[in-house]
């Protein structure tokens, strides 16, 4: 029997989201890539970004965010996510990622999108593989690890509008 398709929804993020984001935030597994929460998450940490939140059946999920390079000479657009580790394997950060890229596309007028995890995320790349994502080239001791003891790789990939 195939399990039921998850009902996605990106929405703005709003006040009463907090508490749910920062749990997902803190679990182990988006911890071991994401690091711990920065003060101010999820409203001031990272201002230049506009941030969603992701709902799977009408619960929060996790979160998407874009930023966007505004220069004419340089203009293309970077994504992050994170996904609660009770719905990764569903197809869940594929979806939202292809519907963010639709946006900066075209509603935004991107012709470039891009996004690092880091080289050892097996999963997220694989979730951006199908998303349209491909890979540029490895970024060497690109983020800091957790704690901030060391540093790991991180893999480049992009998506250019006349691909997907």
């Amino acid at each position: 029997m195939e399990a039921a398709t998850p009902r996605i929804t990106l929405r703005p993020l709003a006040p009463g989201d907090e508490a749910e984001l920062l749990r997902i935030h803190t679990t182990p597994e988006v911890r071991h890539w994401w690091d711990e929460p920065a003060e101010g998450f999820p409203w001031t940490d990272e201002p230049e970004s506009t941030r969603l939140t992701i709902e799977v059946d009408g619960a929060i999920a996790g979160m998407i965010q874009f930023a966007e390079e505004r220069d004419a000479k340089y203009r293309h657009a970077g994504i992050d996510l994170f996904l609660d580790p009770a719905v990764h394997g569903r197809g869940v950060g594929t979806e939202a990622v292809r519907r963010v890229v639709r946006h900066l596309v075209d509603d935004r007028g991107h012709h470039r999108i891009t996004i690092d995890p880091a080289a050892a995320n097996t999963a997220a790349i694989r979730a951006y593989e199908k998303a349209g994502f491909r890979r540029v080239g490895v970024m060497r001791r690109y983020e800091r690890d957790t704690g901030g003891d060391g540093w790991h790789d991180g893999l480049l990939m992009e998506l250019l509008a006349d691909e997907r």
